[in-house]
């Protein structure tokens, strides 16, 4: 059985890559037979909104559907080349391209957050996708409070770097990072459009 955090990390990416491969077209998984919708009133505490309670036996026969449909589609992922795994974390990309904010937003929507490489084994999985895609990918890195330092978008300070030669340069007019296809980094403006990569 998968462990919680696992799931949820592959369902964040699953979600985020679902609309990308169904292409307006059903996505093959058929409805769980347990979830029925509740009616609108007499709903308890404690059950999910919207469903009828379920008992623990059936709750196991959902989670272990849920969890073979989800690595289905891991699988389908994977040999469409779309998710790549390192030091727990897991990338992923639809092909798509957006400005900063915009793969900001995709990714939290998503449940997850922009790829951001805290050891070279990561970068080199979210360089598999810059490689893959010809193109350029935001990292989960932003200019600091500090001048001439970066950091992660939780505000730590950065612990590992993989600055181009000269890099970073933008002497604080280029708030984000972007990674090359050598896999190494610039920092640039945050309004060009890159490669979205987003990590669970």
């Amino acid at each position: 059985m998968l462990s919680p955090q696992l799931f949820h990390k592959i369902l964040g990416a699953v979600f985020f890559l679902l609309p990308c491969c169904a292409q307006g077209k059903p996505a093959g998984i058929s409805p769980l037979s347990s979830f029925v919708p509740l009616p609108e009133e007499g709903i308890d505490e404690g059950f999910i909104p919207g469903f009828l309670p379920l008992a623990d036996d059936e709750i196991e026969e959902v989670i272990r559907q849920l969890e073979y449909q989800i690595s289905k589609l891991e699988g389908v992922f994977r040999l469409e080349n779309m998710v790549t795994a390192s030091g727990g974390k897991i990338f992923a990309t639809n092909g798509e391209k957006a400005d900063f904010h915009a793969t900001l937003k995709k990714c939290e929507e998503a449940g997850g957050s922009v790829a951001t490489p805290r050891n070279p084994g990561e970068n080199d999985a979210i360089l598999y996708f810059v490689k893959k895609f010809n193109s350029y990918a935001y990292l989960g890195i932003k200019k600091s409070p500090i001048p001439s330092k970066f950091q992660f978008l939780d505000g730590i300070l950065l612990s590992y770097t993989n600055w181009h030669s000269n890099e970073p340069s933008g002497k604080g007019e280029e708030e984000c990072v972007e990674m090359y296809t050598d896999g190494t980094w610039n920092d640039k403006k945050c309004n060009q459009n890159r490669l979205i990569v987003c990590q669970f």
